[in-house]
């Protein structure tokens, strides 16, 4: 039963990272030379998120699921316009050719909150898989995401960087058309299909 329980809520963190994944090889690109700080702030956020997302979902399926589902057909509206925004805004300062230093202008908190709530905001309807789960398994089930998201994101960081290192300008263009493809396949797999 626990492993079970450990290997379906692995497969979830995967499924749930990948979004997570694809932003931070976007970030990557963008700036190849990020500090192992700001490589670790940039999987926090996203780990944060993942794990914060369910357990909403979670919590609105015990108290409020009205609410939740009402609101669950905004998400691939929200996730859409943020990405399209944050890529936009690279695909802009790539082709103005306007290289910020290296990722204090990109990467700020705002621009990484944005990005952690865009790439996880599809993962309240994970929590509501997760209703049958006492809090204490829900929980869990939010730490192991969590850790897998933060792993793949620190992964997806480093892969982008390497490739930025050799894509240079490119890598800011790049970068922000990722950004509005992401927000366009959450779009069309929540309001499409």
């Amino acid at each position: 039963m626990a492993l079970t329980f450990l290997l379906t809520n692995l497969l979830l963190g995967v499924g749930l990272a990948m979004d997570a994944f694809s932003v931070s090889v976007a970030n990557g690109l963008h700036a190849p030379h990020m500090s192992a700080r700001m490589q670790l702030r940039v999987a926090g956020v996203f780990a944060f998120f993942q794990c914060l997302m369910p357990l909403l979902g979670w919590l609105g399926i015990h108290a409020i699921e009205s609410t939740f589902s009402a609101f669950s057909r905004a998400v691939p509206w929200i996730a859409l316009i943020l990405l399209a925004y944050l890529g936009g805004k690279m695909v802009a300062e790539g082709l103005r050719n306007e290289q910020p230093p290296e990722e204090e202008v990109a990467l700020t908190w705002g621009a990484l909150i944005l990005q952690g709530v865009a790439t996880s905001i599809d993962a309240l309807s994970a929590g509501f898989a997760l209703a049958e789960y006492t809090f204490p398994q829900a929980l869990l089930s939010g730490l192991i995401i969590a850790a897998v998201t933060f792993a793949l994101c620190l992964i997806g960081v480093r892969a982008g960087q390497k490739a930025g290192q050799h894509l240079t300008r490119w890598s800011t263009v790049i970068g922000g058309i990722i950004l509005i493809a992401i927000g366009l396949n959450i779009f069309i797999r929540g309001v499409l299909l």
